[in-house]
């Protein structure tokens, strides 16, 4: 019996996480994070439920990872925390997965591996091919896991590029080769479904760029992805036709050009690159600033330049800034502050609304047609994605001539099990999302999220009081202090009779009661509540601090 067990990526953009058990023998198929979402104040990132693995642990046999995005290895550094499987990649993931190894002191005890689309990975029963196709990061590779069942194709994060240069192009030959010889089933990239048509081609945004790079009348920043290798060398044609030199700034960027010369997939010259401390001794019409920032991160390089607090670089009239990038969902109004104070500095701004200087990773509708096409699965798994991506996925391949009862539609938890009766979907596995937030990993859930959207949405009111412990009279207070829910000095009254609603709580409380500081501070919190609710209709959390002495 083969498994294939979703963990995440099933019902979200993100978290990507999927194991292959036969027998005794599991692997996993990438560990990825999810960035927070709206109404998760605080957190820093998200993971998956790995509870599962780490039950396993004996039977694990390795991690293989199809390409260095956040939420495909974000996770790692939380897998190894407590397991050391062998890791498995292409040399620039493993690269970028170093870098954030190292960054949690983990790398030491790491056991990496590098593959090559010509590899030929064995895990127990499972032997695993490497297939490379195009994306918004160089090196990304599908998986062609050969199975004692059949084999099963892996797309990762894919799309047919139609470019010239051949290291960028998905290997359709391959993957016609893997359907004329039979799939078992296939399972693949969801994210782009909803949209018609193709991709728009690689060429197209870079003569885009070329063109805005020429005619700028000063400096031009390309604000992009850090992992954009491609985009990246783009840029940097652009700026060798428009004879500007050119200057990276950002950790972030920084640490994957310099990955990226040294494994050949980027090219600068040296004549071209140049320091930021030499910023000021070029001519305006001679730069190009490459950096980070296009999804408005508020530590980013470009968010600072915005805000006029970066040390190097201040944005002035006759600027020109790109963002190379496409908006994530969720970060719209931050991206458009950044825009809003780019224009308020003098400086020209285009951006994918407006100009065609993106282009998706993500395959169109026409690309994930001809996926089923080439492979000719017998059974079809959409992945990636929200669950209208996966379900429209689905109808797709109906569409296409896959019977309904082999397309299987899936989310996290829910095991897919093949044996000599075919594909179905089979019982679940416990999984779901783990919040990072600081130093803690798992220890805020929904309550303590409750709490912060409360704090956020009514503020805080603290009630401070301390009453004799022999008579009940009050010695102290009650004190009443709030913090986010009225401004003090303009409704003081609303204070000062939440004082006298606090003294009716003492006043009916049996002062002879054994649990009358308990009593009390139920008795605030019920009378407050109702009282702010009342006279402002705000809920603010209420926190009574009452002692005895």
């Amino acid at each position: 019996m083969l498994k294939i067990i979703p963990m995440g990526g099933l019902g979200e953009i993100g978290l990507n996480m999927m194991g292959f058990e036969f027998g005794e023998t599991l692997f996993v198929v990438d560990a990825g994070l999810m960035f927070p979402e709206a109404d998760m104040p605080g957190v820093d990132s998200v993971i998956p439920d790995m509870r599962f693995v780490k039950e396993n642990r004996q039977r694990l046999a390795g991690v293989v990872l199809t390409h260095a995005h956040e939420d495909h290895i974000g996770a790692l550094p939380y897998l190894l925390r407590d397991l050391n499987p062998p890791l498995f990649g292409t040399p620039f993931t493993l690269a970028m997965v170093e870098n954030k190894l190292e960054s949690h002191g983990l790398l030491r005890r790491a056991n990496l591996h590098a593959i090559g689309s010509d590899s030929q990975l064995r895990l127990g029963p499972f032997t695993i091919e490497f297939v490379p196709v195009a994306h918004s990061v160089v090196d990304g590779v599908g998986l062609a896991i050969r199975t004692p069942l059949g084999t099963v194709i892996h797309t990762g994060d894919f799309k047919i590029s139609q470019t010239g240069d051949e290291a960028l192009r998905t290997d359709v030959n391959r993957l016609a080769r893997y359907g004329a010889e039979g799939v078992l089933a296939l399972l693949s990239d969801s994210t782009n479904v909803e949209n018609e048509g193709y991709t728009i081609s690689d060429e197209e945004v870079g003569r885009t760029l070329t063109r805005i790079v020429g005619n700028a009348p000063g400096r031009v920043i390309v604000a992009l992805f850090a992992s954009s290798i491609s985009r990246i060398q783009q840029v940097v044609q652009a700026a060798e036709t428009a004879g500007r030199r050119v200057i990276f700034n950002g950790r972030s960027i920084e640490t994957s050009v310099r990955i990226a010369r040294n494994l050949g997939y980027l090219k600068v010259p040296e004549t071209m690159e140049a320091a930021i401390d030499e910023l000021d001794a070029i001519a305006d019409a001679r730069v190009l600033i490459v950096t980070t920032g296009s999804q408005g991160e508020p530590m980013s390089a470009l968010a600072r330049m915005a805000n006029g607090t970066h040390r190097q670089i201040q944005i002035r009239p006759g600027d020109t800034v790109v963002l190379s990038a496409k908006f994530i969902p969720g970060n719209e109004r931050a991206i458009g502050r950044i825009i809003n104070n780019l224009y308020r500095r003098g400086a020209e701004v285009v951006y994918e609304k407006i100009s065609a200087i993106h282009v998706s990773g993500h395959a169109f509708r026409e690309e994930l047609k001809l996926m089923i096409n080439l492979t000719r699965p017998r059974h079809f798994i959409p992945i990636h994605g929200e669950y209208r991506h996966l379900l429209l996925h689905a109808r797709l391949a109906r569409e296409v001539g896959i019977p309904a009862e082999r397309v299987l539609l899936a989310e996290n938890g829910q095991c897919i099990v093949f044996d000599e009766n075919g594909g179905r979907l089979g019982e679940t596995v416990p999984t779901g999302r783990v919040l990072v937030d600081g130093k803690g990993i798992g220890d805020v859930g929904r309550s303590v999220l409750r709490e912060r959207r409360l704090l956020s949405e009514d503020g805080l009111v603290v009630v401070t009081m301390a009453i004799d412990q022999d008579t009940g009279i009050i010695v102290f207070g009650p004190d009443i202090a709030s913090r986010g829910f009225v401004f003090e000095t303009a409704t003081g009254h609303i204070l000062d009779d939440a004082v006298c609603v606090v003294l009716e709580v003492v006043e009916e409380t049996d002062p002879d009661a054994p649990d009358r500081t308990q009593q009390l501070r139920n008795g605030v919190q019920i009378a407050l509540r109702k009282y702010f609710e009342y006279t402002i209709r705000r809920r603010p959390v209420i926190l009574p601090f009452i002692m005895e002495i």
